[in-house]
Parts: structure tokens; C-alpha cells; sequence
């Protein structure tokens, strides 16, 4: 995953939570828009730095392409910047249960069940976090660097966004802008992957448009893409692991104590992953816990299903996120509806292609995704596939 961008619908404008909550909330979301400025007016300025411009520039343009090739409904959103002395961080608290890799959920009016709380002090979050684990839960605190409304305001993006490389910067853009355009009530895992997808995707799209296929950053997009895919591979195959261990009739003691060698043993085998699969996740360093496993699971979950869609439609990227948010709309789980999908598309197509038989095994919670080699980028389809423990 990337290096190190969360992605944060903002919930806290909601009235399911605490007064004290809401009241923060809203003061800092309001500082956020008071302080707003059109994007346009900002690169009127005679004095405004180089670099900060040039970035500037490829947020409209980003935007505008997200608009006009892709089709997302991004109103006003990403046209202003927010120039703030001292922005708001957003902490993110994550909990699961320590023999179960089902999320701990917190319910909003409108969004329904999210996997994840956001706070804009890090001692509530803290607080929240030790709540929970008081109550047998393991727990993840992480930062937010950009969030989105869904719509309900023109989010602006924060000055320090533009700290990051163009890649890096497009990919945040589109993922949030894609919030805008499509949100499934109490679906977090699927919204989240879903972006994740889009913004990876949407970035190569950008690239190859402004500067063709074989540019150095449409190259470095599509780098970055393999290497997430890779990573989800790995996750969703250590998450199947875990699940046979809770799965297990061992006592609840000798769970967690095997958990442990469990989680030891899955760095281990991550840090002997290629550098550039690792570079841009902390898998490796940070403290596992079914919380953490959950985290990535939730932008990772079945990439490597979006992706075949994509493949099967020609690299359209247009066509593929809408025939992906229409099947998936109404659905009481949009992953399956979305596997459906896929399933037809098996069914018209042959050995060769990127859906064939011999490149399937069955479908568990979270199945190792299936990745398509030397797929990526070719404009053809292959008939080769990867995944963990093939050797290859």
C-alpha cells in the first residue's frame, strides 16, 4: 500500500455521537472550510512557490480528467485549497476482536456501519482505543492525511498533500474524488477497496494521458500498482491463515499464544519480499495484531477482482468503475455481486484470457487475490497467473 496515505470519510458531522464529539468535530471541519481558497485564485499569485504550483496545476488538471474521462460526480471538490497555519490531524481507530477477523463496527446515520472512528485529538482517540481493548479487542491508531466528506461539502485537499510526489498526489486525489461519486452504506471494506483501485488505476490512466505509456511516472504508477497487488496478495493469504487458527478447537489461551508465532512468522516471510513490494507498508515493522490485519484488509480486499474486470473490458477504466458501481449498488454484499460478474465473464471467454479456469481456485473471506502476469500495461491479456506459493 502506499507510503502512507489513509483515506477517512468523515463521519463526525453525523449526530450518532457524543456532543463533546460532534462539537470537535464540527469546529475543525468548519476551520477546514472557512479557511478554503479557489485554486485558480492561488496560482494568480506572483510570489506563490514553484513546486507548490506545479502541483497546484496537476490537482485541477487530475481533477478535470477524473470528470471528464472517467465520469466521477465530483461537484466542488479539489477546486479550492485549504490554507491553514496549523491543520488538523486525523487519528483513525481500528478494533477486531483477538480470535476473529471480524471488524468492530461504529454506526452513523446515513453511512450505516464503518469499520474504523476517526478523531481530531489524538488523546480521544487514545481513550477510545483503551475502551475498547478493556474489553478484550485488539486495536490500531493510525493517521489520516485526507478525508472526504462524500459530498456533502467541497472538500479541499490540506496544504501538506502537496509535499507528495505527482504519482503519489494523483492517486489521493482520485481515490478521495471517487467518494464523492460512489459510497455503499455499512460497506467499508468494498468503498475502500473500490477507491483504492481507482486511484491506482485512475493514476496510470492520467499519466499515459498527459505523457503516454511509456513515461517515466506512467511506468512508476503502474510499478506502484503491481507491488499493492502484491501486498494484497500476501495479506489476504496471512488473513486465511489466522482464520484456520481461530477456526481451530483449541482453547482460547493456546490461540493467542500461537497467534503470536503466527504473526512473527508473517513479518518474517514479508521482510523476505522484493524491497520495492515492502517500501511502501510497515507490515514489517509494526506491531501485528488482528486490528492491523484488519486495516489492510479493508483497502486491499479483492483488487485483484477489479482488476480482472478491468482486463476483460480493454483497459477501459471508464467502463469497468461503472459497470463495477451498478452491479455493485443494492447488493446486501457487493463483493459477491461483483464475483458474479466476473463469473459471466468466465463463462463467454476462453483458456487463454486472463478468466480462465486454470487461473481460479475456490473463493474463501478473504482468498488469496489471483494476479494476472505481464498483464499490467501490455494491452493484452495474459494467460499466466501468479499467487502465493506458485514458485513463480
Amino acid at each position: 500500500m502506499r507510503s502512507r496515505y489513509w483515506p477517512f470519510v468523515l463521519l463526525c458531522l453525523l449526530a450518532a455521537c457524543s456532543p463533546f464529539y460532534v462539537l470537535r468535530a464540527g469546529y475543525e471541519e468548519a476551520k477546514i472550510l472557512w479557511h478554503r481558497k479557489p485554486i485558480v485564485e492561488v496560482l494568480h499569485r506572483a510570489d506563490l512557490d514553484a513546486a507548490a504550483r506545479e502541483k497546484l496545476e496537476l490537482v485541477l488538471r487530475v481533477r478535470r480528467f477524473v470528470e471528464q474521462e472517467l465520469g466521477f460526480d465530483i461537484g466542488g471538490s479539489y477546486a479550492s485549497i485549504t490554507e491553514i497555519a496549523d491543520p488538523p490531524r486525523v487519528y483513525v481507530v481500528t478494533a477486531a476482536p483477538r480470535t476473529s477477523l471480524e471488524p468492530y463496527t461504529w454506526w452513523f446515520p446515513i453511512v450505516g456501519r464503518v469499520a474504523y472512528k476517526g478523531f481530531f485529538d489524538e488523546a480521544a482517540a487514545r481513550r477510545e482505543a483503551r475502551r475498547l481493548e478493556a474489553k478484550g479487542y485488539d486495536t490500531y491508531i493510525r493517521t489520516a492525511v485526507a478525508f472526504s466528506t462524500l459530498g456533502w461539502f467541497s472538500d479541499p485537499p490540506l496544504p501538506h498533500l502537496l509535499q507528495y510526489d505527482k504519482e503519489t498526489l494523483a492517486n489521493i486525489v482520485i481515490h478521495e474524488l471517487f467518494h464523492t461519486t460512489f459510497y455503499l452504506p455499512g460497506q467499508t471494506a468494498f468503498n475502500e477497496s473500490l477507491a483504492n483501485f481507482a486511484g491506482h488505476r485512475g493514476a496510470i490512466a492520467f499519466f499515459a494521458a498527459e505523457h503516454g505509456h511509456g513515461a517515466e511516472v506512467t511506468q512508476q504508477a503502474l510499478a506502484t500498482w503491481e507491488n499493492e497487488l502484491r501486498v494484497a496478495a500476501f495479506v489476504a493469504a496471512a488473513a486465511r491463515r489466522l482464520e484456520t487458527l481461530y477456526e481451530s478447537p483449541l482453547a482460547e489461551a493456546e490461540k493467542l499464544r500461537q497467534r503470536e508465532i503466527l504473526f512473527a512468522r508473517l513479518q518474517e516471510e514479508f521482510r523476505a519480499l522484493p524491497g520495492p513490494v515492502r517500501q511502501n507498508s510497515d507490515l514489517a515493522t509494526v506491531r501485528l495484531n488482528n486490528a492491523v490485519v484488519l486495516h489492510y484488509l479493508v483497502y486491499l480486499q479483492d483488487l485483484e477482482l477489479f482488476e480482472a474486470i478491468f482486463q476483460h473490458n480493454g483497459h477501459n477504466l471508464r467502463e469497468t468503475l461503472h459497470r463495477i458501481m451498478a452491479t455493485a449498488r443494492g447488493a446486501a454484499d457487493p463483493f459477491e455481486k461483483v464475483r458474479e460478474l466476473r463469473t459471466t465473464y468466465s463463462v463467454r471467454t476462453n483458456s487463454t484470457t486472463a478468466f480462465a479456469t486454470s487461473c481460479s481456485w475456490p473463493q474463501k473471506k478473504w482468498s488469496a487475490p489471483l494476479i494476472v502476469t505481464n498483464a499490467f500495461g501490455s494491452g493484452r491479456v495474459a494467460n499466466s497467473c501468479w499467487r502465493p506459493g506458485s514458485g513463480e
